[in-house]
């Protein structure tokens, strides 16, 4: 992981996903999602898990209530992108190609998601093209 993205464990990841699907949740919220039916143990786990990603600046803490309430302070897409650039550096020299077409290979893609990827090429390069145009005529 580059220095400015703390690296994201697979625990802190699940509390994440609760927060990202809920906006706003207490210890005991999280903990009844992640273990239905959990006690002191899984609540004192989920605390813990929330204070690391709190010290790691992923999720912020409101104390103007009591119980205190969390929320996420990066996105879901935020987190994704910067995991897939860790990875592309680590594993590819830093080139998406390789993990896309991997993926694109090994779960294939339904008209939809290929008609929606063709859009979004589309309109990263649509800028591109048009940047270079303006400057070759100047």
């Amino acid at each position: 992981m580059t220095p400015d993205t703390p690296n994201v464990t697979e625990a802190e990841l699940a509390v994440l996903q609760v927060l990202w699907s809920t906006g706003l949740a207490t210890i005991r919220e999280i903990r009844d999602e992640l273990y239905p039916g959990g006690g002191t143990s899984e609540y004192a786990t989920v605390q813990k898990l929330l204070e690391r990603l709190e010290a790691k600046q992923l999720v912020k803490r409101s104390r103007r209530a009591v119980p205190h309430t969390f929320s996420p302070r990066v996105g879901r897409d935020d987190l994704v992108g910067q995991r897939l650039d860790d990875l592309a550096d680590a594993l590819c020299d830093g080139s998406f190609a390789p993990i896309v077409s991997h993926l694109v290979k090994r779960r294939g893609l339904k008209a939809a998601e290929r008609e929606e990827l063709q859009e979004l090429i589309d309109r990263v390069l649509k800028p591109a093209k048009g940047r270079q145009r303006r400057g070759a005529d100047r």
